[in-house]
């Protein structure tokens, strides 16, 4: 009893409008970071179809492995049947999620039809499958002390149905009576551990995509789909000049259908980018004049989402004020923000200890992708990114920032990047944008470039236009100290993001070789593969130096590095060029560092399985548990990753540069905003040293 105890959480508000979705999020993260294999829950949702947000928010954000119909029990339709018959429905849905799992997260109904027969329920829920509670309390539109008063209330009315509580958030608290709170919570949960959330206006404001679906809004042009926020309604009904002076960034703009006017001056003045860039313009009374449409449909370019609705300006404005605000998958910056938000104010390591969580000896995607970052975060370094203008390079930095895991360098025009962001919704908190074409370091950085590359024939007027690229600039930057590490590719080869660190950055001293490696996250275990990237026919010499760094990468990231020379042959078993070059690297790696495991040449099937290695390598201590696999080739180690990573379903974090003197690190051109986001933590703890 007590390990199944030990496995659940539930996640409990007694009243609506908390904004639990919120410390779910912070709990499932902070838990799969220290336990492991995640699942989650939703005992009740309002309906199998649409699917519940909360479940769609935590099984796309953390990638779990459960699908949706796994991942709820009951609809709000199957609430008339007897209690015991809804419980058992729970715990045979909770059974499935944890026979998978090492903790399972439950999130407790929404309380919209019968709140108090809904409390009764949860409560039996959290009983019933022994899982200590975190009590939500809502802290909107009341005073510290009315806050204080629902947590007495709250605390008590679980603890006379039986639950065990684990601690209590009170969340959107006005951050006027923070302190008021935070003082007197303890004394009023009766001592439990608490948190106290200020409420945070981004996490409130409806995005353009569900103001269109809440109006059953026609979508005119462009895409209500992105993730735009709305921080005020403007309606659009005086003349063109004056209103242009009152629009603010994220305005929702409502016009009546036939204002051309104003539906072409708000969108030439967003794509000028020398106004405010609106999240939307909503055009009301139900007959679009044709020439707006078309007006609209050919500057869709400008990114402005543009909905026409049947009502009137005035519903339509009462309308949008009524639009729930809900986190969403895709909705990064607003992730971004909670998870921020519930890292500063929940003490996750007093909880993982309520809970008895126990770290388990293996490490998920997601445990080592979360220890990245914190790791990152703990001793934060300033990247630099070259790519300033790419919409990817944008999002993932708002999110590092957003979490607090880097300083960050954006490299471009100020007033295109500035637009970008502000048409995406991204607010870079304390970004910093230089451009290289007009930065009066540009001189002083050709200067020593041109000193570097003199006995290669470069002279200033060279180096002068070479600095008034991002890639070559940023890396000076990173040379010269001004930045920690570099991070390029999402637009750039992969030749010209490592070339200028070739030239300027250099070997790191006693390496001779700059080679990469991926960091390969398994189901249950991360290991290192190198060299997949960079040098495609090692001689013997180079492929102990790339054994080495690949060693030295494990190390770095909390991989105890156990090293496999791989071949076609194990051990003495075969002969000829390729296995005696990597027979002869085996040695090499044995003498420069006698006391790295190292096995070689050894097959991949022996270096992984411990059945195969006691036949083949029986006294080894590498085979069957090799953590880092170096290839022969770079034609063997690229189809290799790529085929763990697209047949065996692996997480494939990198290439990593390993060798250089300072951290530059390159991405696929097709990198996602998670795949930027991981490395720049990857550069960040590489630049820690």
């Amino acid at each position: 009893m007590q390990k199944r105890r030990a496995r659940t959480v539930s996640v409990v508000a007694l009243e609506p409008g908390t904004g639990k979705s919120t410390v779910v999020l912070g709990v499932v993260d902070a838990l799969a970071r220290r336990a492991g294999r995640t699942a989650f829950l939703r005992p009740v949702v309002a309906s199998a179809d649409p699917p519940d947000p909360d479940i769609e928010l935590i099984r796309h954000h953390f990638r779990l492995p459960q699908d949706y119909a796994a991942s709820y029990a009951l609809t709000a339709a199957d609430l008339h049947s007897p209690r015991d018959v809804l419980l058992s429905r729970v715990m045979q849905a909770w059974a499935v999620l944890a026979e998978e799992a090492d903790v399972v997260v439950v999130e407790g109904s929404d309380l919209t039809d019968s709140p108090a027969s809904e409390v009764d329920l949860n409560a039996s829920i959290a009983v019933h499958l022994e899982a200590p509670v975190v009590l939500v309390v809502g802290g909107r539109d009341r005073t510290g002390a009315q806050v204080l008063d629902a947590v007495r209330r709250d605390v008590a009315a679980l603890t006379e149905r039986g639950c065990d509580l684990l601690g209590v958030t009170c969340n959107r608290v006005d951050p006027a009576h923070v302190d008021t709170v935070r003082a007197g919570l303890s004394a009023a949960s009766g001592g439990l551990p608490g948190g106290v959330l200020p409420e945070l206006a981004l996490l409130a404001a409806p995005t353009v995509a569900e103001v269109a679906d809440a109006l059953d809004a026609e979508r005119v042009a462009g895409d209500p789909g992105a993730a735009r926020e709305i921080e005020r309604v403007v309606v659009g009904a005086m003349g063109l000049p004056h209103f242009l002076d009152r629009i603010r960034d994220a305005d929702l703009v409502i016009t009546p259908g036939d204002r051309a006017d104003l539906v072409a001056g708000t969108l030439a003045a967003h794509l000028s980018g020398a106004y405010p860039a609106i999240a939307g313009l909503v055009l009301t009374g139900g007959s679009v004049d044709p020439a707006v449409r078309r007006l609209a449909q050919g500057l869709g370019a400008a990114g402005v989402p543009v909905l026409a609705v049947a009502e009137d300006t005035y519903d339509t404005v009462s309308a949008v004020g009524r639009v729930r605000a809900a986190l969403r998958p895709g909705g990064e910056r607003k992730i971004a923000a909670a998870l921020r938000l519930v890292d500063a104010a929940i003490d996750h390591d007093a909880l993982a200890v309520g809970l008895a969580v126990v770290r388990p000896t293996r490490t998920t995607p997601l445990m080592f992708e979360q220890e990245l970052l914190d790791r990152a975060r703990a001793d934060r370094r300033h990247i630099v990114l070259p790519e300033g203008e790419d919409d990817r390079v944008l999002a993932a930095a708002d999110q590092l920032l957003q979490r607090g895991v880097v300083d960050l360098t954006l490299l471009g025009p100020e007033a295109g990047i500035r637009a970008r962001a502000s048409a995406a919704g991204l607010a870079l908190p304390g970004v910093r944008i230089v451009d290289p074409a007009t930065s009066p370091w540009r001189a002083d950085f050709a200067q020593t470039y041109a000193e570097l590359r003199r006995h290669r024939g470069v002279g200033l007027p060279m180096a002068l236009d070479l600095m008034a690229d991002g890639t070559y600039f940023g890396t000076m930057m990173v040379h010269r100290g001004v930045a920690d590490g570099m991070v390029s590719g999402a637009t750039h080869t992969t030749a010209h993001t490592i070339r200028p660190a070739f030239e300027v950055i250099r070997t790191a001293p006693g390496v001779s070789l700059v080679s990469s490696a991926f960091l390969m996250c398994l189901p249950d275990q991360v290991v290192v593969y190198a060299d997949c990237a960079v040098v495609p026919n090692p001689d013997a010499a180079q492929l102990a130096e790339i054994a080495l760094s690949a060693a030295d990468t494990a190390a770095m990231f909390g991989i105890e590095p156990r090293v496999a020379m791989l071949s076609y042959s194990t051990g003495e078993s075969g002969s000829g060029a390729d296995v005696d070059l990597v027979r002869e690297a085996t040695a090499r790696v044995r003498a420069r560092r006698p006391a790295l495991p190292v096995a070689g040449p050894i097959q991949f099937d022996a270096a992984v399985d411990p059945g195969v290695a006691r036949t083949k390598l029986p006294d080894s201590d590498v085979a069957g548990r090799a953590t880092v696999f170096v290839f022969p080739d770079l034609n063997t180690g690229n189809n290799t990753y790529k085929a763990v990573q697209r047949a065996g379903g692996a997480v494939a974090v990198g290439p990593v540069l390993q060798g250089l003197a300072k951290p530059v690190n390159d991405l696929s051109r097709g990198a996602t905003v998670h795949d930027i986001v991981t490395t720049v933590a990857i550069t960040a703890i590489q630049a820690q040293g």
